[in-house]
């Protein structure tokens, strides 16, 4: 049986058409509605990456949640990034690297967002954009294309290059890490 808190469902246009005035900015709650769609949205449990790049010969980082595969042929992801950010400028037509985080490595996800100071551990240089030694995976990537995203901007990148390993992921979710463990068979045992 689903149980709905219907003290959190709410239509914002029929709030809106309620009370004669366009662009209302409060929900009941007294929250508003673009932080009422954040907690919304909080819901969806995501992984947790590290986006580094390389610009005028050092190394930087981005912690990204918003990451996702677009295409296996030719082999394409997307990683979200808020034109807010610091990197953000500097990130465009840059290859790049998406290091997806393990359970222990929490401490480079508050790091790179700006949060608790943590001296990253660098994989040796090589041929590609710089990475973070010790992640569950990595994807590196030459730039594709760049579209506007509203707030944000969603760069496509071409995997050059990728590797994982067994353990645990670092997940975010309802606004707090968590951890997805691994299990002991995959989808990939079933092919």
């Amino acid at each position: 049986m689903l149980a709905l808190n219907v003290n959190r469902v709410f239509d914002y246009r029929m709030r809106e058409a309620a009370s004669g005035r366009r662009g209302l900015r409060e929900t009941v709650f007294g929250m508003r509605p673009e932080d009422g769609l954040r907690c919304c949205l909080g819901r969806f449990v995501t992984g947790v990456t590290v986006v580094t790049f390389a610009c005028e010969g050092r190394s930087y980082g981005i912690t990204v949640n918003a990451f996702t595969s677009v295409s296996l042929e030719p082999p394409i992801v997307l990683v979200s990034i808020a034109r807010r950010a610091r990197a953000h400028d500097l990130l465009r037509g840059r290859p790049f690297c998406v290091n997806v985080l393990g359970a222990e490595q929490e401490p480079y996800a508050r790091a790179f967002s700006g949060g608790d100071t943590v001296v990253p551990q660098w994989h040796p240089p090589d041929d590609g954009p710089p990475r973070l030694a010790g992640t569950l995976a990595h994807l590196a990537c030459r730039p594709w294309r760049a579209y506007d995203g509203g707030d944000h901007t969603l760069f496509l990148g071409e995997v050059t290059g990728y590797a994982y390993r067994d353990g645990d992921a670092l997940a975010y979710a309802n606004s707090r890490f968590t951890t997805v463990t691994e299990p002991t068979f995959g989808h990939e045992y079933l092919i």
